[in-house]
C-alpha cells in the first residue's frame, strides 16, 4: 500500500486572480506577492522636516536673509566690525573683531534683539550671543 504525500501549502494554494502564471510565479519566488508595495516607505519629505528642524533651519530663515538685515539693523559702524556667523534653533550668532564692541553689544542686546524680530519675525530670532573671532 502507497501512502500519498501531502502537497505543500504553497502547491495546495489556488491562484489568486492571474491563474497559472500567477501560481508558477509565487512558487518560484516562496511566497505570496506583497498586496501594497508601498508599505512601509516613507516619504522623503519626512526626512527632509527632520533635518531642517534638527538643522534650526525649518523656519525658512536663512544666513543669507539674516547678512543682508544685519547691515541695515546694526548700522555701518557695527555691521563692519561684526558679522552673522550663524542661526541655529533660534540663537543668532554674531563674530565680534573686538572686546570693547562685544562689551557695547552686550549692552545694546535687548535693543538689537527687538529690531531683529521686527525685521525678520517675532518667532524666528528667540537669543543673540557673540563670539570673539
Amino acid at each position: 500500500m502507497m501512502a500519498t504525500r501531502k502537497r505543500p501549502a504553497a502547491m495546495s494554494r489556488k491562484p489568486r486572480n492571474g491563474g497559472i502564471s500567477e501560481e508558477i510565479l509565487r512558487e518560484w519566488r516562496g511566497c505570496e506577492e506583497p498586496l501594497d508595495l508601498n508599505d512601509g516607505i516613507h516619504a522623503a519629505t519626512d526626512f527632509v522636516t527632520a533635518i531642517l528642524r534638527s538643522a534650526g533651519a525649518e523656519d525658512g530663515l536663512h544666513e543669507d536673509q539674516v547678512r543682508s538685515a544685519w547691515k541695515e539693523l546694526a548700522g555701518d559702524f557695527v555691521a563692519r566690525h561684526t558679522e552673522p556667523v550663524s542661526v541655529k534653533n533660534g540663537h543668532l550668532v554674531l563674530r565680534v573683531t573686538q572686546p570693547a564692541m562685544r562689551f557695547h553689544l552686550e549692552q545694546m542686546k535687548p535693543i538689537l534683539l527687538t529690531r531683529i524680530r521686527s525685521q525678520l519675525g517675532e518667532n524666528r530670532i528667540k537669543s543673540v550671543k557673540f563670539a570673539l573671532g
